[in-house]
Parts: C-alpha cells; structure tokens; sequence
C-alpha cells in the first residue's frame, strides 16, 4: 500500500502532495479528516521555525525536517481498518501529519466517541492547548478574563474560560465578524483591546507585539497574561515600564508540550487528550468551522488557508 501526504516544500505554491512513509505499528489506519493549523503551519511551511526548536517541534512520523521539505500535521482523525476487534472500524484521533494512510501502535490512538463527528474531533489538538492554558490561569470562579485574538485557540479558550472555569469573559478581535462567534460561545465580545480593564487574567493568543501590549494594559493589580502565542524567529518588544511593576503584573507561557504544573502531578497526557476530546461534545462548538479543504486539492488550497490575511477560523482536510 502506498500513502499520500501532504509536504511544505517552499518552492512554487510552497505545498505539494507527494508519497509518504506509512510507519509501523498494529493498527493501519485512513485519515478521514485532519486539522490544519494554520499559525503553526503557517511559520512551518515559510520555513522560519528556529533551528533551536527544531528537536522540540519534531512530531511523530513526521519525514524531513525544518529547513524544508518537511511532511507535518499533528491533529490526525482516522478510521482503524487493521487492528483489534474492539477498535476496528471505529474512528480515532492521533498525532500524525496530513497523509491518506499509516500505521500506528494501539496506545498512540484515542478511540473516539461514535456520535462525534469528525470535523469536530479535529480540533481536539487545539482543545487540548486550550484546556492546558486554563489549568495553568488557575482561574477563580467568576473571574474577570480577556481573551486577546479570535482565532481557532482564542476562541476555544474563551469557550473554556466561560463555561467550564466560570469566568465572566470577552472575547477581542480586531475583525468585527468574529462577534456572532463570540455570540454562539456565549462570551462577550468587543473589537477595541483599549477598553478592557480590572482583569485577573487575559490569553493572549494574537501572536502580535501590539495585543501583548494590549493584555499588559488589561490588567487589574496583580493580574496575569497567560501568553500562548508562538512567534517564531520574531523578536518583540514588551511594556514592562509604567505601572507594571508597581502593579505587580506577570507573564506567564502556557505551552501545550507539558501538562500544566496544577495538574502535573495527576494527570497524564492521555488523561489530558481525553479530557480534551470529551469537552468537544457541543454543537456550538461546529461554528469554528468555518473552512474545508479537500485532500486531492491541498496543493491550490492550502496556501491561502495559512495566509496571514486568512479569513475564517478552523480548516477541516476532508480525506
């Protein structure tokens, strides 16, 4: 059997299909869907990933490396059609980059509810850095919460903040359209970061100099900024003159790489990913959904999904 895979070449539309490696493991499994990420992505395929990172960053299965060709993708949902008959047949999520077939160990799989559909399920890679980044806020109930950027993590870590931690939260983009988002999450919503104020916490998810500026300026004494945007090989300047210090404010990174130190010692990554997937199971959720990219056409439709001036939010590759 041969694979198909989606590969970030940087030359021509910068995304081809070619052959890819099926891998080894029990199971063997079809991709029916797979997430795109388009910030990760996006920084992946324009081959600005810094070569410090490159041994983090590497995932599973992934073939070439970060100076391009590279096959990526990590949010993988896939129909088990070898392997043992409690799990053949149904679908599973796992951490594999966009390609058509692969094989898998049984423990590299998490067995899907049946009645999730499967564009859903691909944001659970996403949920999951959502879900982290709330353990790491250690939010008080009804606490005074931004959330800076609208994109897919921003929204989902709204939707968290509000109906799991019970937060009283909004939710700021600088695209007015993402307010009937806001809307279907239930959370509050304005275009304009400079009217925030009091706020025990703000996500900062839009991975701009002038939005980290914005959740400093947000905050109430001792209030925090949970910073989960990458910037790759970016340098950016941050405020930290003014009231900053007599406010006692800080900065604090949530990376999904490690479970949060709240729930570190209890909860394993495979408890969080459960944790993660079974959160997905609200249809408001389906309004991040805004964009599907067949897999035979990811050479022409790729490229302006991960573009900086990218409409929509979340991509499905349907397979």
């Amino acid at each position: 059997m041969r694979a198909q895979a989606i590969w970030y070449t940087g030359q021509g539309s910068g995304v081809e299909i070619r052959e890819g490696a099926l891998g080894t493991g029990e199971l063997l499994l079809q991709t029916v869907a797979s997430g795109l990420s388009r910030g990760t992505e996006r920084i992946v395929a324009a081959g600005l990933v810094p070569r410090s990172e490159w041994q983090r960053m590497a995932l599973p299965n992934q073939e070439g490396d970060f100076a391009l060709p590279i096959k990526y993708g990590y949010a993988c949902v896939a129909r088990v059609i070898e392997g043992p008959p409690d799990i053949r047949d149904r679908n599973v999520y796992t951490m594999h980059p966009h390609q058509t077939f692969f094989r898998a160990n049984r423990n590299a799989v998490h067995v899907l509810p049946p009645d999730l559909p499967v564009r859903r399920a691909t944001l659970a890679a996403n949920m999951e850095t959502a879900l982290n980044a709330i353990w790491d806020a250690e939010l008080p109930p009804g606490a005074r919460v931004a959330v800076i950027g609208g994109g897919l993590v921003g929204c989902l870590v709204a939707y968290l903040a509000r109906n799991v931690a019970k937060a009283n939260v909004t939710l700021v983009d600088r695209i007015g359209a993402r307010a009937k988002t806001a809307s279907e999450l239930r959370v509050s919503f304005t275009t304009r970061a400079e009217t925030l104020s009091d706020c025990h916490t703000v996500f900062h998810t839009s991975a701009s100099e002038s939005g980290l500026s914005a959740a400093i300026h947000a905050l109430a004494f001792e209030g925090q900024v949970i910073e989960m945007s990458w910037y790759g090989d970016r340098q950016i300047s941050v405020p930290l003159g003014g009231a900053f210090h007599a406010q006692r404010l800080s900065i604090r990174c949530s990376q999904v790489g490690h479970v949060a130190r709240s729930h570190r010692s209890t909860t394993s990554y495979a408890d969080r990913i459960r944790t993660a997937i079974g959160l997905l199971d609200d249809t408001a959720l389906d309004v991040l959904l805004t964009h599907e990219v067949a897999f035979e056409n990811a050479e022409r439709d790729i490229p302006p999904r991960i573009a900086p001036d990218a409409d929509g939010i979340a991509t499905a590759i349907m397979y």
